[in-house]
């Protein structure tokens, strides 16, 4: 881990390029290797892949940002009026940090000076929020962390004693099949401390048109991010895939509540990856899976919550109830902020 100072007001702390690296190689070989083949979502968000999510969350069909974002705009004091006066703000995949300015806002309404603490895998995205949000906010510290999620909350653990509130936003919990994202959440909450406060986002069934609508959209941009994982490997592995080769679909598969996002080949081709030194065979119409978007009931977050020994706080919902962010505590939690809800 390496440390870099910035300004005084912000600080990055970076992992190993040359392992992620690796490990990148590791899972685009296994996963290409596999029947069905697939590729972690992980891997969509690398500088460029970044941008175009943040283009999508900007298109007219997808309604999960703008959703996201009423919640917070309407209710960040009512979030913050739950929490600890000395809480530090952690965000998991924090990207551009757009719809995270309300609770910074609110924070720094309430307090003369708000550490912030954004995880993400991208160093460039991390680079550029700070300096936005730094350039907007002359009260605010950023410590930022270029990791995982669960590397970066370890090394946040060695750096900040006060409690936290840990944002994962943007329903990307729905990229997890439930028993992993218990898991996931069990891990968080180990290396959390008692005092810390968790609030997600989860997005909530609907029909079945509205969501596809949202990852199928009419500009196309969705198709692009998607393609844009391919471009990633030729550009970091030694890639050949052609993109024209290849298509984008997004699909709900009901019985399970989620969208299913491919690529699929348009006819059968080999395609080498230098890196690796392997080709991978295609036949026409094959897929390669790479991501899942699960959607939400009630039931189920409270199930989750159950799971991994959560306390749920209160949830707030927009107007059409498309979206819910869940305000979580553990279980064994009994601040006198809680008494009066």
């Amino acid at each position: 881990m390496v440390c870099q100072s910035v300004k005084g007001r912000s600080t990055m702390i970076t992992t190993d390029t040359e392992e992620f690296t690796d490990t990148f190689a590791r899972d685009v070989d296994e996963g290409l290797r596999e029947s069905p083949k697939k590729i972690p979502c992980i891997y969509f968000y690398d500088y460029k892949g970044s941008l175009l999510f943040e283009e999508i969350c900007r298109l007219p069909e997808y309604y999960l940002t703008r959703a996201e974002t009423e919640i917070l705009k309407t209710y960040s004091e009512e979030i913050i009026s739950c929490l600890p006066s000395d809480v530090v703000l952690v965000e998991l995949g924090s990207g551009s940090c757009i719809k995270t300015r309300f609770i910074i806002e609110e924070l720094l309404h309430q307090n003369e000076k708000v550490t912030f603490s954004p995880i993400d895998i991208s160093k460039t995205m991390l680079r550029e929020s700070s300096k936005s949000l730094l350039e907007s906010y002359k009260d605010l510290e950023i410590i930022s962390v270029a990791a995982e999620y669960d590397e970066g909350l370890r090394q946040l653990d060695m750096h900040i004693e006060q409690p936290k509130l840990i944002l994962w936003l943007g329903s990307s919990i729905g990229n997890f099949e439930q028993k992993d994202a218990i898991d996931f959440l069990n891990n968080i909450v180990k290396t959390s401390s008692q005092r810390d406060f968790f609030l997600i986002g989860f997005d909530l069934q609907k029909e079945t048109d509205v969501l596809e609508n949202a990852y199928n959209d009419s500009q196309g941009v969705t198709a692009r991010f998607n393609l844009n994982l391919l471009s990633r490997i030729n550009q970091e592995l030694g890639g050949e895939f052609d993109l024209n080769c290849f298509e984008h679909r997004a699909v709900y598969n009901v019985k399970n509540c989620r969208i299913e996002l491919y690529l699929i080949s348009n006819c059968d081709q080999e395609v080498y990856i230098a890196d690796l030194d392997r080709r991978y065979h295609f036949n026409k119409n094959e897929s390669i899976h790479t991501e899942n978007s699960h959607k939400y009931s009630l039931e189920v977050i409270e199930l989750i919550a159950q799971c991994v020994g959560l306390k749920i706080v209160k949830q707030w919902f927009d107007a059409r109830r498309y979206f819910n962010i869940t305000l979580f505590s553990p279980e064994n939690v009994h601040d006198k902020s809680l008494e009066s809800l």
